[in-house]
C-alpha cells in the first residue's frame, strides 16, 4: 500500500471536522503529562469539542481553501488542535481553564467563526462566557426590573391591608 493511500483517510477525517467547526484553537502541548492530557482531553469531550493531535503537512492539507488555512504559519513543532462544532469559545475556555494548573500547556493561535486570532486573542476569546451563560444573564437582566416592581406592589398592598 502506497504511503498516500495511508494519509488520505486521516486528512478526510480532519476535513470531517472542519467542515462542521465553528473554531479550531492550536495549542503546543509538549511538556504535558500523561495525566494531565488525559485530564485536559476529558474536560474538552464532556464539553463536545475535539481534540487531537496530528501532523502539521496533515493540517495544512486539510486546512486548504477554508478560513482555518490561515492557521498554516503556527503549525511547526508539536501541534494539537482542538475543533468546535457547538460553542466556539468552548476551545479556548476550556483549554485555558486547564493552562492555569498546566503552564507546559500554551496557545499558538485559533480561528474562531472565520477570524483569526493569535495567542494574545486566544487568551481574550477565552474570557468570553459561553452561549447558555450569556443568556441566562440577560434574562436575569431582563427579569429583575419586573421582579422589583412585583416586590414594591405587594409591599404597597400589604401596608394598605394594615391600614
Amino acid at each position: 500500500m502506497a504511503k498516500v493511500e495511508l494519509k488520505a483517510p486521516i486528512i478526510e477525517e480532519i476535513k470531517g471536522h472542519v467542515s462542521e467547526a465553528k473554531a479550531a484553537v492550536i495549542v503546543n502541548y509538549c511538556g504535558i503529562t500523561v495525566e494531565q492530557d488525559t485530564q485536559l482531553r476529558k474536560k474538552l469531550r464532556e464539553a463536545g469539542v475535539v481534540y487531537k493531535v496530528y501532523k502539521n503537512t496533515f493540517l495544512k492539507r486539510a486546512f486548504e481553501g477554508t478560513d482555518f488555512a490561515q492557521l498554516d504559519q503556527v503549525l511547526d513543532g508539536p501541534t494539537a488542535v482542538a475543533f468546535s462544532s457547538e460553542d466556539a469559545t468552548a476551545p479556548a475556555r476550556i483549554l485555558a481553564e486547564v493552562m492555569k494548573t498546566v503552564p507546559a500547556l500554551t496557545f499558538k493561535a485559533g480561528v474562531i467563526d472565520g477570524t483569526y486570532y493569535d495567542e494574545a486573542g486566544c487568551k481574550v476569546i477565552a474570557t468570553i462566557p459561553s452561549r447558555e451563560e450569556l443568556i441566562s444573564k440577560l434574562l436575569g437582566s431582563l427579569q429583575a426590573p419586573i421582579s422589583n416592581l412585583a416586590r414594591v406592589i405587594k409591599q404597597i398592598a400589604e401596608k394598605n391591608a394594615e391600614a
